[in-house]
């Protein structure tokens, strides 16, 4: 499970964050391309913008849920 306190700074506020376990294998980038993103310098994955529909709250969650790390979390804040 995701830990709230160990989010990477790169990610936007919100529900949906990646922390530092997450690993760079690509997943969530391409379930929810939309949302996340990846940061070059640091090799990993990052919520650039949480979702504002009801399609890409479904791929966020599919993202998470996929996610072989579990590095994806949501508050529902």
């Amino acid at each position: 499970m995701a830990d709230r306190n160990d989010r990477v700074p790169e990610n936007v506020c919100g529900s949906y964050y990646v922390d530092t376990a997450c690993i760079d294998c690509d997943v969530c980038r391409d379930t929810a391309p939309e949302n996340f993103t990846r940061s070059d310098e640091h090799n990993y994955s990052f919520v650039f913008k949480q979702p504002e529909t009801e399609e890409e709250r479904k791929q966020c969650d599919e993202a998470l849920a996929a996610c072989p790390v579990e590095a994806i979390g949501n508050d529902g804040e």
